[in-house]
């Protein structure tokens, strides 16, 4: 009952946050730091529960361009096994040679060059199953190059949110009071405008005996900017109506809590509404800190300088 205690009872807990309340239900954290759900689906078979297009979409590029390439090589690989199972003699033009090696490379790169449909024409099918065969993967590498065109295409066009979060959120001073701050800022060159945030403090507490998780929204300094061109620090004045209203920094310390933030915006080179969020625990809130300043004007004074380096810096301060 003592984190029940540390709950300003003037805070009112929100219903609408889609997360369960049944805090025996839940293990970690609630949103990881890069922004999915901290959920593990189970219960039907993996092919029913995942969605290729959304995974090949979702995944790292070099993972992307490693599963391309593994897949070029080894449908090439199983096709022209097959040929030389038919027999080489059925493909015309193959040079002669008593290597075995040499004569399934031939095929090999028969089979790469039917795939993509470049047919250099040295080499051609000569036999009915040979020609039959050749037909098949011809058709086979439209297709599998219509997939991987238009995979491409989802990846490079799906609009992104290209903001970063500080790694840490901040208690500060905020005027004759202090405030929650989390930063964030765009690191491309985009154009942001129409910017919305909006925070949930998240907390397991027992009430009647019982675990349970209460949710708070957290009132902001300003929900929403019109642009979003430098960094933006959100600020959660703690006033007397803040369920952190009193919090100290062992309250943090000792306690479970996850702090989750939502921001959308608007990109113009996209054109589209994109959206991003993160959450922060309590043992990755810094209690008496103020982010460095990230940016300043230029020599010349032509021009404001942002530092992304410093995004997820801090200076050590003391609260009254």
């Amino acid at each position: 009952m003592a984190i029940l205690r540390r709950i300003n009872q003037k805070a009112k807990a929100d219903e609408n946050t889609g997360f369960g309340t049944n805090a025996n239900s839940y293990g970690g954290r609630f949103i990881n730091k890069n922004g999915t759900a901290n959920i593990e689906k189970r219960g039907i078979h993996v092919l029913q529960r995942i969605s290729w297009y959304h995974t090949m979409i979702d995944m790292p590029a070099w993972r992307f361009m490693l599963i391309i390439l593994s897949f070029y090589l080894g449908i090439n690989f199983v096709f022209a096994s097959v040929y030389y199972g038919i027999g080489i003699e059925h493909l015309d033009g193959i040079a002669g040679s008593d290597s075995e090696w040499v004569k399934f490379g031939q095929a090999y790169f028969f089979s790469a060059q039917t795939f993509t449909t470049v047919g250099y024409g040295h080499i051609s099918p000569t036999g009915f199953l040979t020609s039959a065969l050749s037909a098949v993967e011809a058709l086979m590498g439209l297709l599998s190059f219509a997939i991987a065109t238009g995979l491409f295409f989802g990846r490079f066009s799906r609009p992104k949110a290209f903001l970063k979060f500080s790694h840490n959120a901040v208690i500060a001073p905020y005027g004759e009071i202090s405030g929650l701050m989390i930063r964030l800022t765009p690191f491309k060159n985009t154009n942001f405008t129409d910017a919305e945030a909006k925070i949930t403090l998240g907390m397991s507490i027992e009430e009647n005996g019982k675990l349970v998780n209460k949710f708070y929204a957290l009132d902001l300094e300003l929900e929403k900017i019109n642009a979003l061109s430098l960094s933006w620090t959100l600020v959660h004045p703690i006033t007397e109506d803040s369920p952190l209203f009193q919090f100290s920094e062992d309250d943090f310390a000792n306690n479970n809590g996850e702090i989750v933030v939502f921001v959308k915006t608007f990109d113009d080179m996209f054109s589209n509404t994109v959206a991003i969020r993160t959450s922060y625990t309590f043992d990755e809130v810094i209690y008496g800190a103020k982010f460095e300043p990230m940016y300043t004007r230029s020599m010349d004074n032509s021009k404001t300088i942002l530092y992304l380096d410093k995004l997820n810096s801090y200076d050590k301060v003391n609260l009254n």
